[in-house]
């Protein structure tokens, strides 16, 4: 790993060195926090869980040839050198900035409140068709799961694609710390972790923290048609790069009166859903335009592919380029992906759920074939406003005549009277997953679209695995 020196780690981390000095010029060949991962030459750091502390496993790691450990404990009688730290949560944050800030590399940074992972494959796929891209994997997005994606770049990865997740303030300026983005690409302002951020303009402020830590000549990309974004017209001193669907800027109704979001560079048109197939349409950037199928449905997704446009056009991409990255972007688990069982298809969006989210993926529901089942879960950190939020996307739900509704879950509840009160919807409500599970099995018929989304605790991934398997 480029500088990545046992004497360099030590002063970028603050730490005291503690070994032999032939070592301390020795670069280490990769980073990790689990034991089972260390390899020959590796820098183990010790993570204190709530169950387990990883300083308990030192030990063992020297012996699976791990070059140096940090420590907040000094050590006796160990088998290679470490370094010694206040923290060693910290100094991993202060190692991945200054290894971040050593790399000849361009970084975009993802972040909103909604569609991070899905505009994250949108921009690794677009900018993979030119560049030798990185990107974060799995929901390896906070101030642990970040530098750990930051320590996986090598030399050869020419862009790394980041995506950045927060709950509370001062997080993200931390996160943008370490990420130090080139692009930094915000998707949108939605009702989510309202327990730390209150209102949708804390959640605003919480993720402009991210500006902060631009790189020099860095740009914002915005979404144009939020209305709290479209506030941001300039980051850094330089005009904020805005996209949306339609060309001319939308007119929102405010408690202030009529508002004007933001003029937009990059837009879509003539947008055509296609079904479960995805969504067609023209996308319009600077003087150019070309026909693009976005091959996951969904107006989200529209937007998602706008955002990959206006990354790929700020790092020099065709428009060639751009629309086949585009046209060839594939789900991952969890997210809009989908899955063909026993003559049905499962629409598995269960990795996580805010009543945006929701909304959407009840929208991509309405529009695919066959008979249509809602299997739907609570939506955690919601705050105080929990229950009318539920109760809010219920009433949403009740107007897309959707057949079935299957739920579970204490805030569902609310969710599911609000359909039975203004729907044709039938609606079942199970105390437990498992008696759920049981009906939706017996239930599924050949033909049938069925969508299963609740937030990440409520386990809603077992549905998935259990009607699969049928």
């Amino acid at each position: 790993m480029k500088n990545m020196t046992l004497a360099n780690i030590t002063a970028a981390c603050g730490g005291t060195y503690i070994g032999g000095e032939e070592e301390r010029e020795k670069e280490i060949r990769g980073v990790v926090i689990d034991s089972r991962l260390v390899e020959e030459g590796y820098l183990f750091i010790p993570i204190k869980g709530a169950r387990v502390d990883g300083h308990d496993f030192i030990p063992s790691v020297f012996g699976q040839g791990a070059l140096a450990v940090l420590s907040e404990r000094r050590l006796t009688g160990a088998d290679g050198p470490y370094i010694l730290v206040d923290s060693t949560e910290d100094a991993m944050k202060k190692l991945a900035a200054f290894y971040r800030k050593s790399l000849d590399i361009k970084v975009v940074g993802i972040t909103g409140s909604v569609g991070k992972t899905s505009t994250k494959e949108m921009i690794a796929s677009v900018l993979a068709q030119r560049y030798h891209v990185l990107k974060t994997q799995g929901n390896l997005n906070n101030e642990i799961g970040l530098p750990l994606t930051i320590f996986k770049i090598r030399e050869e990865h020419e862009v790394a694609v980041l995506e950045m997740g927060i709950s509370e303030f001062g997080e993200m300026h931390r996160l943008a710390q370490m990420a130090q983005p080139d692009i930094c690409i915000i998707t949108n302002i939605g009702l989510c972790h309202l327990e730390n951020l209150i209102t949708r303009d804390g959640i605003l402020k919480a993720k402009t923290e991210s500006f902060e830590h631009l790189a020099r000549g860095g740009i914002a990309v915005l979404n144009g048609d939020d209305d709290k974004l479209c506030d941001c017209r300039v980051v850094n001193g330089r005009p904020a790069l805005f996209y949306g669907i339609g060309q001319d800027a939308k007119v929102v109704q405010t408690q202030q009166g009529e508002k004007r979001l933001a003029e937009k560079t990059v837009y879509a048109g003539e947008v055509s859903p296609l079904g479960l197939a995805g969504t067609r349409a023209v996308i319009y950037a600077g003087d150019e335009r070309f026909s693009v199928q976005i091959p996951i449905a969904g107006e989200h997704n529209v937007y998602n592919a706008l955002a990959a446009v206006c990354a790929g056009r700020q790092l020099g991409l065709t428009i060639e380029e751009i629309k086949r990255g585009i046209e060839s972007v594939q789900t991952i688990g969890g997210r809009s992906n989908l899955i063909r069982t026993g003559g049905a298809v499962v629409i598995d969006d269960c990795y996580n759920a805010n009543p945006v989210s929701m909304k959407a993926s009840i929208d991509v529901l309405a529009d695919a074939p066959g008979r249509k089942i809602a299997v739907l879960g609570d939506m955690g950190e919601l705050g105080a406003d929990e229950r009318k939020l539920h109760a809010m996307v219920g009433g949403y739900f009740a107007g897309k005549k959707i057949d079935i509704l299957f739920c579970t879950g204490e805030l569902t509840k609310e969710l599911a009277a609000s359909v039975a009160d203004c729907s044709d919807t039938q609606v079942f409500y199970f105390e437990e997953k498992e008696s759920l599970i049981r009906r939706l099995i017996a239930e599924k018929k050949t033909g049938d679209t069925i969508l299963i989304k609740a937030s990440h605790f409520m386990g809603f991934k077992e549905i998935v695995d259990r009607i699969g398997k049928e």
